[in-house]
């Protein structure tokens, strides 16, 4: 339709990449399981030659129109000029990292960003002399300081991973251009499923997702996308496909369909995980809650001003480290909250991180933490259900 970019994301989103090519009158785009695709003329081959980084079917691994589909999604939910696919929020962070930097390369990465980001640049760049220097969430405009003239990447997480501080990221963004224009800023956009926070909007070159999380919604695929802008997508998508990046037929066809319900997704996890976290506010247990629509939140200001809404993930720090005992009782008897790695699901999920493990995690970080954190995903239980599970885990442990 004509007018479709002037319909409310949430619409768009239920009828982004459903044209009449990929859905072949269907509902649903195709799933096209494909490696290779038959050309019916010297012609043909060499049209899907020439036109294969712009959708014309050529080889598997370029993608299918399951593929086509949800990377035009993609690229019309977070305003992109292409969408990359990974087969998961890692390699979605890795590769986009190796797409852009090389050896004697300088990279600025958040000192609290996801542990795996970090650990990739300590262990991998590391090995190809790319030299990563950690700057704190917080820092603003006064990142400009340790930009240097090799500074290739810069790269954002919002919020940050455990504890949740939302960083000024338009005074980030300004600070770091204005003195290496050229600089690339990436941002692990998973929290916001690139609904709540436009990251492209804000000057960022390219906006990442695990999309295992939110995209997918439902806990049974793993992909990572990554949305460029027009500046830095040509690159990226060689180099991702020189890197053997792709995934299956399947996995893109239950991420785009995961789209479609993204945006009342996210309102039903903005609502119940806001009621849970002003409920944990007011327990004598809890020293502060780390979500980004509260006060208590690092970062607080930020997010009201660049976000429209929360999403199901935060954290609560104890007034006490937690003893063994105390973490068996509080943690092994729930009737609703489960232990797993990952979030985005439909279900509530539950985990913990002493403090010298956040230390260890963060050591480019000075703000400390004294009690236990725990970290929750609220899912789509009833909110009072999930908060007699808490205050039943609470009763355990006095």
């Amino acid at each position: 339709m004509s007018d479709f970019k002037k319909l409310t994301p949430s619409t768009r989103l239920v009828h982004a990449g459903r044209q009449s090519r990929y859905t072949q009158n269907s509902v649903n785009p195709v799933i096209q399981r494909a490696s290779s695709l038959i050309f019916n003329s010297l012609q043909d081959k060499k049209h899907a030659t020439v036109n294969r980084a712009k959708g014309a079917l050529f080889y598997g691994r370029r993608g299918t129109l399951t593929h086509f589909s949800l990377q035009e999604a993609m690229c019309d939910l977070e305003g992109g000029a292409g969408c990359a696919l990974y087969p998961c929020g890692a390699a979605a962070v890795t590769n986009t990292i190796l797409s852009f930097v090389q050896s004697g390369d300088h990279l600025l990465m958040s000192g609290a960003a996801y542990e795996p980001t970090q650990d990739f640049c300590n262990q991998v760049l590391t090995k190809f002399k790319v030299e990563t220097g950690y700057y704190d969430p917080l820092i603003g405009g006064e990142i400009a300081k340790l930009v240097r003239p090799n500074t290739k990447v810069l790269f954002l997480e919002a919020p940050s991973s455990l504890t949740m501080e939302i960083p000024n990221i338009p005074a980030i963004v300004t600070a770091a251009r204005a003195v290496n224009p050229d600089i690339v800023i990436m941002i692990d956009n998973t929290w916001s499923g690139g609904l709540l926070f436009k990251a492209l909007e804000h000057g960022i070159d390219i906006s990442i997702q695990a999309g295992t999380k939110y995209l997918v919604g439902h806990s049974d695929a793993m992909i990572g996308t990554a949305v460029a802008n027009a500046r830095c997508w040509d690159q990226l998508r060689e180099h991702s496909y020189l890197m053997g990046q792709m995934v299956d037929a399947d996995t893109a066809y239950l991420t785009a369909r995961g789209l479609r319900t993204l945006g009342v997704r996210l309102k039903q996890h903005h609502e119940s995980s806001l009621k849970i976290a002003e409920w944990l506010a007011q327990r004598d247990e809890v020293r502060s809650v780390f979500h980004p629509a509260l006060p208590s939140c690092p970062g607080h200001e930020f997010f009201k001003r660049d976000f429209s809404a929360a999403s199901g993930l935060f954290s609560f720090e104890l007034t006490q480290k937690l003893t063994q005992t105390q973490l068996e009782a509080f943690f092994d008897h729930f009737s609703l909250f489960t232990m797993a790695y990952s979030w985005g699901g439909f279900e509530s999920l539950i985990l913990y991180n002493q403090p010298e493990e956040i230390a260890r995690i963060r050591p480019n970080i000075t703000r400390r933490l004294s009690g236990t954190l725990i970290r929750v995903h609220i899912g789509f239980e009833d909110v009072d259900d999930l908060i007699a599970d808490l205050s039943a885990a609470f009763e355990r442990i006095k």
